[in-house]
């Protein structure tokens, strides 16, 4: 069986419907011819959300600048637009024109689109107004028409051709997923780096949690012969085409690319221009050819965070990446077929969203000048808080301002010009370890936040997935509540606190507890679990509350609440017991050392590394804070906190090197370890 007995022609869709209306209001006269047909289309739905696009077609005098205003008959709401302003008060609609479409001559059209969520069903408009007039499907040349004449018309049997709008394809593949460590793995197979090898059912399961677009990730290194054909594996290729098949059966917007290959040979263009460009180009004449008559939901990204190692610097990287970039655009589209205009996604230098990566992108675009062009570039947050390094334990206002900067810069320099842009993987680096090295609740608020922010500026998100969150075969997330925020984030904001912790003392008084609520637009409705007093966003349990949650004392977690806001998912508070951690001395060697640790019910946040002189000891030696799970990690079942040799490899040998334990609690304990060439002995300070 052929892999095109699987592509289904034209879009997948879970509902449709299209509007058919007319009428249109000119601004100057009343004299003025006017007149216009509104088309609106919902093109995928999934079970709470929805994509419409809307188009306008003027079929009277020429207007400069527009409003189109609608009801909406169910409980649907707008949560993210393009190429125009929408804002919604109740079931009032109101879209505006962008600044580079508010023109409409004759004739003319002009498309935008959204995302929306819904309850209980999702109905059509059935009227539309534009410029203050109903309209009506007529030219009206003496006055506006009559209030209320408007009706829908017979539904077309086409769907809108994606592609055919860059911003709305792009905005309908939102939110996307990445099939991580398959493809792209470096080896023999795609279970090469440990992953099993993908199934329908996979799909069928992410697509399932309302993903509507795939980024299916290929490293082409090992799967081709040599030069000068560089001739792709057959086998491989079948083996991608049939993914991608399975992919766009199940109704996804899937994009492929060249992957690893970035770092294994791309990278040493500087040195062998000739050489990387011939076999970059017999790759995408192969893949081009292979995937010409696919749907026009595939689309094609040209490389995967590309890379040059031995440049002369900036320029020359930059004229790399545009040599490969344009290289790329030039095969694709001379290879005709659905080639001639299918989306092509292309990247910074490091998929970086710098300024000046963004500005060379820019110019590629300018050049080309080609609509069905998307940019991308990744986001895996403020480097000290995504891997735990510098004291960057916290989503505090510095992590919070470095996604704001990101992210407004590609949407100046993209969308706010008609040109989308995806961030093609977003996560958090320390998940490359496991997803504890950033704490849950700090987790929480950035993932809130990014989802947010994204849908603000009109940024399509794909979740880099290499198996850590979604199980391959059992279908499960392994971190559910990071999953649910995830899921929630795409089409509302929730509530968060300070913390999602509040420490109690083992021995003692009880006291009043506090933390401060994150409102983020929602409004609070209440704490399940606990009475409580607000001043303000000032969550008080009192001395009494807390003693009945924490019961005998027992460490660890006693109580569980959660507050609930009027949008988003709970925000959970465990009212944990403790008392201060107490460590013991011990010896060991570099490639082998713990320090024996009663933690008492409590949990380690970051640790800090000196010599008797204050100087920063260990890696990254600018910051006394090392970096988590890398140099230092907690064992909670094994009662020990384990330094890593990559710890010692940088530990002078004789010095003693006093290290400060930073606790969740807000406790901190100090610790003296030496080394004298392999050995090290501990003790308690």
């Amino acid at each position: 069986m052929t892999i095109r007995s699987r592509w289904r022609a034209g879009l997948t869709v879970g509902a449709a419907a299209v509007l058919l209306a007319g009428g249109l209001a000119v601004a100057s006269s009343a004299q003025a011819a006017a007149g216009c047909r509104v088309t609106y289309a919902v093109p995928s739905q999934w079970n709470s959300g929805f994509t419409a696009n809307i188009a306008v077609t003027n079929l009277g005098d020429a207007i400069d600048g527009w409003t189109l205003t609608w009801s909406f008959p169910g409980s649907q709401s707008v949560t993210q637009a393009w190429n125009a302003t929408v804002t919604q008060s109740g079931a009032a609609v109101t879209a505006r024109n962008a600044s580079y479409n508010a023109a409409l001559g004759t004739g003319a059209s002009v498309s935008f689109g959204f995302n929306g969520s819904w309850s209980g069903s999702n109905p059509s408009p059935a009227t539309f107004s534009l410029n203050g007039t109903t309209c009506t499907g007529s030219t009206n040349p003496t006055s506006p028409a009559p209030t209320g004449t408007g009706g829908p018309s017979p539904t077309p049997t086409a769907t809108p051709r994606p592609g055919g709008d860059a911003m709305a394809a792009v905005a309908a593949m939102q939110p996307g997923w990445n099939l991580g460590n398959s493809f792209d793995a470096v080896g023999a197979d795609e279970t090469a780096w440990g992953n099993p090898r993908v199934t329908e059912a996979l799909l069928d399961n992410v697509r399932a949690q309302g993903f509507n677009s795939i980024r299916i990730p290929v490293t082409w290194s090992n799967h081709h012969g040599p030069a000068p054909a560089y001739t792709i594996d057959p086998a491989w290729l079948a083996r991608v085409q049939e993914v991608v098949g399975w992919a766009l059966d199940d109704g996804f917007y899937v994009m492929i690319n060249i992957h690893h290959d970035s770092w294994q040979w791309i990278n040493t263009m500087p040195a062998d221009r000739a050489g990387v460009t011939a076999r970059y180009n017999a790759l995408w004449t192969q893949l081009a050819a292979a995937f010409r008559d696919a749907p026009a939901k595939l689309t094609f990204e040209s490389v995967n965070e590309p890379q040059f190692t031995g440049s002369s610097g900036d320029a020359q990287n930059a004229e790399l990446l545009n040599e490969l970039n344009t290289s790329f655009h030039r095969i694709v589209r001379a290879s005709g077929g659905g080639n001639a205009t299918r989306l092509l996604v292309l990247p910074t230098l490091h998929t970086s969203a710098e300024q000046a990566r963004i500005d060379e992108l820019t110019a590629t675009f300018a050049a080309l000048n080609d609509p069905n062009l998307i940019a991308t570039v990744h986001f895996y947050g403020y480097w000290p808080f995504s891997v735990n390094v510098a004291g960057g334990t916290r989503f505090d206002a510095t992590t919070q301002q470095d996604l704001i900067d990101q992210f407004d810069r590609v949407h100046r320099a993209f969308v706010a010009k008609g040109i989308p842009v995806i961030i093609g993987e977003y996560g958090l680096l320390g998940f490359d370890r496991h997803t504890g090295t950033i704490q849950q609740g700090e987790k929480l608020k950035f993932f809130e936040f990014l989802g947010y922010y994204a849908k603000l500026r009109n940024i399509t998100t794909m979740l880099w997935d290499n198996g850590q969150h979604l199980g391959r075969t059992s279908f499960v997330w392994s971190d559910p509540e990071l999953w649910a925020q995830i899921r929630s984030s795409w089409t509302v904001r929730s509530g968060t606190a300070s913390s999602d912790q509040i420490y109690v003392p083992r021995t003692g008084a009880i006291t009043a507890k506090s933390l401060t609520l994150n409102l983020n637009g929602t409004t609070f409705q209440g704490l399940t679990g606990a009475d409580y007093t607000l001043n303000g966003n000032t969550l008080t349990l009192s001395a009494e509350t807390v003693t009945r949650l924490v019961g005998n004392r027992a460490y660890g977690i006693n109580a569980t609440l959660q507050a609930r806001f009027s949008t988003g998912v709970p925000w959970r508070i465990d009212v944990i017991t403790y008392d201060p951690p107490l460590l013991a001395n011990a010896t060991g060697t570099t490639a082998a050392f713990a320090v024996p640790t009663q933690f008492r019910g409590d949990q380690l946040a970051t640790m800090e590394a000196k010599y008797a002189d204050g100087s920063f000891a260990g890696p990254h030696n600018w910051t006394a804070f090392k970096e988590f799970d890398v140099t230092f990690a907690p064992d909670y079942a094994g009662n020990r906190i384990v330094l890593k040799p990559e710890f010692f490899a940088e530990v002078t040998d004789g010095a003693r090197v006093t290290l400060t334990f930073h606790f969740w609690s807000g406790t901190t304990v100090t610790y003296h370890v030496t080394r004298s060439g392999t050995s090290v002995t501990g003790t308690v300070a």
